[in-house]
């Protein structure tokens, strides 16, 4: 059964440009102009995944209202923020309140439809057996690159796919150095050096919520990020006194 996914998004005309590409490769998608129409039909049925614009219609942030709502009714249905507010205010309040991803109109439609098959990807693995050749482990992180899951010294951190692809990349090889050209490589990400920062930022704050003293992930200054495994061999240390 093809999947379902549906589109929130005021403009007619993008909103049907998206439901035609992504007709096109076998989604089931539904449409809707603003939040109530759209809130509506999501309290008959779910989607298998939403895309949201922030602003609908005459409201500012209808978006972000949306996307509370339907995370208070599922905490694993995949949603994606697609839009053309790009400042970081916004896309922290976006993954704040439970976006899994927020794209900016500017993104490329492989890029968006690889996206969405990325958490689709993800949500069918959450569903499968860990197996063991999945699992990387460095000191107090353990990483399941099959769940796109990470751990924290046993707890979860609840990461994007953007910043669960950025952390595997410097912890599967700590101590190198990654530049800002290779994470976004490594990510399957296209944004600027401030982006980039961005993410990081707010990674190191997911894994500082569960321990004030993480500080794992080192910023080399003019050459770029990498996974310090003293750090972390430190806190094993400290767990254990």
């Amino acid at each position: 059964m093809s999947k379902r996914i549906a589109i929130v998004e005021d403009e007619a005309a993008i909103r049907e440009n998206y439901a035609d590409v992504l007709r096109a490769q076998g989604y089931q998608v539904q449409t809707y102009a603003n939040r109530n129409s759209a809130t509506q039909a999501f309290q008959i049925k779910l989607p298998h995944l939403v895309i949201l614009d922030i602003g609908l219609e005459q409201e500012y942030d209808g978006g972000f209202t949306l996307c509370q709502w339907l995370r208070n009714i599922s905490v694993t249905l995949p949603i994606i923020f697609l839009t053309a507010r790009d400042n970081d205010v916004d896309t922290v309040s976006g993954l704040r309140i439970g976006a899994d991803d927020y794209l900016t109109k500017d993104i490329s439609l492989p890029h968006l439809t690889a996206r969405i098959a990325a958490l689709f990807r993800r949500e069918d693995a959450l569903k499968k057996p860990t197996q063991q050749d999945h699992l990387v482990s460095i000191g107090p992180l353990t990483i399941d690159s099959q769940r796109m899951s990470v751990f924290w010294q046993e707890q979860s951190i609840d990461l994007t796919i953007t910043e669960f692809w950025m952390v595997y990349a410097l912890a599967k090889n700590p101590g190198h150095v990654k530049n800002r050209q290779q994470l976004m490589q490594d990510s399957k990400i296209y944004v600027d050096d401030s982006t980039i920062t961005s993410h990081i930022k707010r990674i190191r704050k997911k894994f500082i919520i569960h321990d004030n003293e993480f500080d794992c992930i080192e910023t080399v200054y003019g050459m770029g990020y990498r996974w310090n495994q003293i750090s972390g061999d430190n806190a094993i240390n400290k767990a254990t006194k």
